[in-house]
């Protein structure tokens, strides 16, 4: 029964779990030292504070925490910021990406690559706010199938944080 080990399956599921929650906890670490520029001290940051909370409930370790709050101090590493941009997905969704990054233009390379290698572009800042904010939208199941690959490998990398469409619920 060759090629039919557990432990070979078991190494398997485990190498790709370990690799989303070392990638969950690298986002959640540079949403907590974006919000300690504002200051590193919880009681009188409120995203901070808010950052920490969402870190704790994922079960990020006090270390991991303490780590990033620290990294925001130091004036010697790269500075981390926040990038927002907007897009136009397969079925004329709207989608606004958030990503946290210590190289703005990496980013936003690799953000246009992923976008063109799913049949979508980037729009200007704030071209899309409106289809944001009013209509939805319901893409028929072939759409919505590359919708959810699209989103899948946005997810994969590593400095998005976030992303928001007009993409109806089923």
């Amino acid at each position: 029964m060759s090629g039919h080990s557990k432990w070979a399956q078991i190494r398997h599921k485990k190498a790709v779990t370990d690799k989303k929650r070392g990638q969950l906890f690298s986002k959640i670490s540079r949403a907590i030292t974006l919000a300690a520029k504002k200051g590193t001290d919880p009681k009188s940051n409120a995203a901070l504070s808010q950052a920490i909370d969402q870190a704790r409930a994922m079960n990020v370790p006090n270390d991991n925490i303490a780590r990033a709050i620290k990294k925001a101090a130091d004036k010697s590493s790269a500075q981390l910021e926040e990038l927002i941009i907007d897009g136009i997905g397969p079925g004329g969704i709207a989608m606004r990406v958030k990503a946290i990054t210590d190289n703005r233009n990496r980013t936003v390379a690799d953000i246009k690559n992923i976008l063109s290698e799913h049949e979508s572009k980037m729009v200007p800042p704030g071209s899309i706010g409106w289809m944001l904010d009013e209509q939805f939208t319901a893409p028929d199941e072939s759409v919505r199938d590359k919708i959810d690959l699209l989103f899948e490998a946005l997810d994969d990398q590593e400095e998005v944080e976030d992303v928001i469409s007009n993409l109806a619920e089923n």
